[in-house]
């Protein structure tokens, strides 16, 4: 599993030609949305404004199709054994949301592992990653879940008869996981009890999980101790250390089943602040910080790229951070659109800087394995654990450049009360503004869509709540400060919007930028309009100059689209970012 460790996103580009054949309504068009073509003199992508997307899927960019976003996986991650990820997804959740396994199940799982450890599942290996989530997810089900989540008759009856044949195959550090205490197998094993773990860094990763795995909480000090003792995994620096990808998986894994505390989200959050040293400050007058969901949109038009490039044209800077791909959804993500359509997406946060503060672009997108690489280290771990860990959460809540201006972060949330704590977060950061938006697919995207009568329970989408400060000096001290707490769903046609479906785009980059181009080139319909409202309405919402009024603020965003101004902004952009190392 080494191999899970500090995996590239960025594989080498290499292109093969196009295809011989081009459809011709590809190839013209001064009246057509801008198109990528291939140039060979510098063996990349780059866009022009004045012809329609060109057909690519045939490129060879490191995979079969750079258009999907499931191709930007890291090849250099092994993939995680589907049998046992598929039980991960049912058992390494919450208290009410964990699906116990059937008896068939439960006994196909257990059996996969068995195989897995004697060695006879050479290409389909379970990973100790994959185990260390998945005892550890069945661990805290047998000591602190409700009733109606723990263990089922069917999972018990599999392990009983799976238990001792388990114990003379698995390694020690997986025993413990399973039977921390040596209770809750009956077979009187005292490996579990008695494993203190290997090193320093281990025998406290050990001594937390056990907290952990009994279903309780840790202190704030004691959660960032631990993460940096341990982070980056199998760095080659010097004095950093090693440890048991199993034991950290049951730890990232267990401490999202148990529901994070406010102080544990907070340790994660802030962490490696700094990581790099001081950051950056950018000369202007508003930046916004927006925390996207890093495993990106499966299905649904992505715009908040296209929204970047809107607020910059009247001095709202942006700064987007993310990663070329991310589990368990592998959906879009903006360094996808930006990495297809020839922008550099290695930035480091001084060169975001000169981008926020050039008059031609004044938006950036940094990517964590550059300004976090401690955390992005755990990218093909955080797979092999399936579902999203507490860094999912706070990873969005972070700064990699600061402002001499006015500074707010927008992030957007999916479940019902992590709201709350992410609002608490970006108050931590000591932002003038801070928003959360129930958007569509748990992204910050609002949708002009009418809510169906038959909803989900819970928040609706496009449930935004935040504060806002009216002073624009900036903060140097978070008490005292002087704030406006708001909650609202935006109703779209409360604002002149016609109610419209999301477009689809299901994986599909090339798509995302033609839905995204096509709109700035003032092609009116839903991708123009969901553009408009999360524009405006950010922006009004988080009490950004000249946007008191939120129908002035769209029309803003709509002179900022039909004048050329935001299609030029991310021409610019793109140009820029390859100029700037």
């Amino acid at each position: 599993m080494n191999s899970l460790i500090n995996a590239s996103p960025h594989p080498k580009l290499s292109f093969s030609r196009l295809p011989s054949q081009i459809p011709s309504r590809f190839l013209s068009s001064s009246n057509q949305v801008p198109c990528l073509r291939r140039k060979h003199a510098v063996g990349r992508l780059f866009v022009r404004s004045d012809a329609a997307i060109d057909e690519v899927e045939h490129l060879v960019y490191g995979h079969s199709n750079p258009s999907i976003s499931s191709s930007y996986r890291p090849n250099e991650i092994p993939k995680p054994n589907q049998t046992v990820l598929e039980a991960q997804a049912r058992v390494c959740t919450g208290p009410e949301q964990t699906r116990p396994l059937s008896e068939e199940q439960a006994f196909k799982v257990l059996d996969t592992i068995l195989k897995s450890a004697r060695g006879e599942l050479k290409d389909e290996e379970v990973s100790k990653a994959q185990l260390g989530a998945f005892f550890a997810g069945m661990t805290i089900r047998a000591n602190s879940f409700p009733e109606h989540t723990q263990w089922s008759e069917g999972e018990r009856r599999a392990m009983d008869f799976f238990w001792p044949r388990l114990l003379h195959v698995l390694p020690q550090d997986i025993i413990f996981i399973a039977d921390p205490e040596g209770t809750i197998m009956g077979s009187g094993c005292s490996i579990g009890p008695n494993y203190g773990g290997d090193g320093i860094a281990e025998m406290r990763l050990v001594g937390a999980l056990r907290e952990v795995l009994a279903g309780g909480h840790l202190g704030y000090e004691e959660v960032q101790g631990v993460l940096r003792d341990v982070l980056p995994l199998n760095s080659d620096d010097v004095g950093s250390s090693s440890v048991n990808e199993s034991l950290l998986a049951a730890f990232l894994i267990g401490q999202r089943m148990n529901r994070e505390t406010d102080r544990e989200l907070k340790a994660y959050c802030l962490a490696f602040d700094g990581e790099l040293g001081p950051l950056p400050i950018a000369d202007v007058n508003s930046l916004t910080h927006y925390g996207e969901p890093y495993d990106g949109n499966t299905r649904f038009f992505k715009s908040t790229l296209f929204v970047a490039a809107v607020r910059a044209c009247y001095d709202e800077s942006s700064l987007i951070h993310g990663v070329q791909w991310m589990a368990p959804k592998g959906g879009i993500t903006e360094g996808q659109l930006l990495k297809f359509m020839g922008a550099n997406t290695h930035l480091s946060p001084a060169h975001a800087k000169i981008l926020l503060e050039d008059e031609n672009v004044g938006f950036a997108y940094v990517n964590q394995k550059e300004v976090q690489p401690s955390l992005y280290s755990l990218i093909g771990l955080r797979e092999h654990i399936k579902k999203r860990p507490p860094l999912a959460t706070t990873e969005k809540v972070q700064q990699f450049v600061r402002a001499k201006g006015r500074e707010a972060i927008v992030s957007g949330f999916y479940h019902g009360g992590y709201e709350n704590s992410m609002l608490m977060l970006m108050k931590r950061r000591r932002v003038h503004s801070g928003l959360v938006i129930k958007g569509e697919e748990g992204a910050l995207s609002m949708t002009t869509k009418s809510r169906a009568a038959n909803a989900s329970k819970g928040l609706p989408v496009n449930h935004c709540s935040g504060f806002r400060s009216p002073r624009l000096d900036v903060l140097t001290d978070i008490d005292g400060i002087s704030r406006e707490s708001f909650s609202i769903d935006v109703n779209a046609e409360d604002y002149g919007f016609e109610p419209t479906d999301t477009p689809r785009t299901d994986r599909s980059v090339r798509k995302n930028i033609e839905l995204g181009l096509a709109a700035l080139k003032g092609e009116k319909g839903p991708a123009y309009d969901r553009i408009v409202l999360n524009a405006g309405m950010v922006d009004h919402l988080m009490g950004c100059a000249g946007a008191e009024d939120v129908i002035t603020a769209l029309d803003r965003a709509r002179e900022a689209i039909d004048s050329g101004k935001a299609l030029k902004r991310l021409m610019s952009y793109i140009q820029s970012s390859t100029k700037v190392l």
